[in-house]
């Protein structure tokens, strides 16, 4: 009988539960269950549905129950940056604000004045965002003074819900090093600068590293699910996730995560934490075994993603509407049909453009960066996805040719992972703009790295490149060349 692995995997958009097993050597995968996410509008800000995701978890759990596969090991990633604060009772404090909301707006000036940049990032090596939560922390007192105060406990996403199953608190390494709060070379929070920037030192605690063990459920999670089984720590940051799935034979390829944002970079065994590598606005995010992501987080999907709910009449954010909705139901090939169509439209946007970040229409942000950069205005749907595509391709070879300057090495191919390797027009023009091969897959990158941590901890496989060869041999890469 089969032994079996989960991986609850949310994103920005759904959450889904992966049923993992081996088959002779190979790894084997079975979506369960699906849910949504969704943020809502509270108390003035863009928050996350805490209670839809925590009944998104259980739900999926009692499906595994339902079809008598009862995993093993449960492990829970989900995107970085957010946290929720904890008072002495476990209790939530305040609500889930989401990173793309503008609260943090003013924030970096803060830290400016406490820790200069080049300081801060020779420390911590993580690229400048205004949504990282050191500036989330700092935007806090402005309206909620009171918070940091009675607050016991800070809880990255993933580490609540897993504090949720198991009554167990832990602080995973790979999710913290996205606060800007983690002292790359020490690899552990940096308590020096937590106490210059004013912080309650009580909050961060020890790190824990993929493959801890965090506890079985509680024992009234096991009577709501129907069965008991230990959480395990994955890399919780998805990216960190996704980088551990890469089937990559190349010493010398580079790795794109792609979803919601495209994370563009190569694994380094140091942080490069130069003044030049500031300057290019790289990061040094933690991964498992310390095996640092040195990357570029790139905008990514969510442009894509932003559009189609636009033209769908459907809100990212609850009671926002959308002005170009005319009842035709768009899917993600007809946009790519339509950006075929207009080849020859030929604007671009820098898609790093925080104009992007959250706009109320991206239809409306990609039109008013055309005209005030003096280029041609996209008017239809083909000609808006063919800047969108334009744009994302030129950025990933920016980002490959800045990658190169900075590390001193040639990289020879791009090895991508992620529902984004789906988009094969994407990939084309990705091929096309960095005359470098692409290899495309596997789509369920960030759930199979999650498992991947299971399935060594489990003695499944011995390492962790025993685990990618078996990735290989276990799933679809296609190859697109320019």
């Amino acid at each position: 009988m089969s032994k079996y692995y989960l991986a609850i995997d949310i994103g920005a958009s759904c959450g889904r539960h992966i049923l993992g097993h081996t088959e002779d050597g190979r790894i084997v995968l079975e979506e369960v269950y699906r849910f949504d996410n969704k943020q809502v509008q509270k108390n003035g800000h863009d928050c996350w549905d805490m209670d839809n995701l925590w009944n998104g978890i259980l739900g999926g759990l009692k499906k595994c129950r339902e079809i008598g596969k009862i995993p093993e090991t449960i492990g829970i990633d989900t995107w970085a940056v957010d946290f929720v604060l904890l008072d002495e009772n476990g209790t939530m404090i305040g609500d889930a604000v989401a990173y793309r909301d503008g609260r943090t707006q003013g924030a970096d000036k803060i830290a400016d004045a406490l820790i200069p940049a080049a300081d801060l990032y020779a420390r911590a090596g993580i690229q400048k965002q205004i949504f990282n939560t050191i500036y989330q922390l700092l935007a806090l007192p402005k309206e909620h003074p009171e918070q940091l105060g009675k607050a016991d406990a800070m809880l990255m996403i993933p580490d609540y819900f897993g504090y949720l199953l198991t009554g167990v608190k832990k602080q995973e390494y790979t999710n913290a090093t996205s606060t800007n709060l983690v002292n790359a070379a020490a690899k552990t929070w940096d308590m020096d600068l937590i106490r210059r920037l004013g912080l309650p030192e009580k909050l961060f605690t020890e790190l824990s590293m993929p493959g801890t063990v965090v506890g079985n459920l509680t024992e009234e999670i096991q009577k709501e699910v129907g069965f008991d089984a230990v959480v395990i720590l994955p890399a919780t940051h998805d990216t960190g996730s996704a980088f551990l799935a890469v089937p990559a034979k190349d010493d010398n390829a580079v790795y794109l995560s792609s979803g919601t944002w495209s994370l563009l970079g190569v694994e380094n065994e140091e942080p490069i934490c130069t003044e030049a590598s500031r300057r290019q606005n790289f990061t040094n995010e933690g991964g498992a075994w310390y095996r640092f992501r040195y990357l570029k987080n790139i905008m990514g999907l969510w442009m894509i993603q932003s559009i189609r709910r636009e033209l769908n009449g459907v809100a990212y954010v609850a009671g926002r509407t959308s002005k170009y909705a005319d009842g035709r139901q768009w899917s993600f090939p007809d946009l790519i049909e339509a950006a075929r169509g207009a080849a020859d439209f030929i604007s671009e946007v820098d898609a790093n453009d925080n104009s992007f970040l959250a706009p109320d229409s991206m239809i409306d942000a990609i039109k008013a960066y055309c005209e005030r950069t003096g280029q041609a205005v996209p008017g239809t749907v083909g000609e808006i996805m063919q800047c969108v595509y334009r744009s994302l391709s030129r950025c990933y070879k920016e980002a490959i040719d800045s990658l190169s300057e900075l590390t001193g090495r040639t990289y020879t191919s791009i090895n991508i992972v992620g529902g984004g390797c789906q988009d094969m027009y994407l990939n084309e023009m990705t091929a096309k703009a960095t005359g470098l091969p692409v290899y495309a897959g596997p789509v369920e990158g960030t759930a199979i790295g999650n498992l991947i941590i299971q399935l060594i901890a489990a003695g499944e496989y011995r390492d962790l490149q025993a685990a990618r060869d078996a990735v290989r041999e276990s799933f679809n890469i296609k190859e697109i060349k320019e």
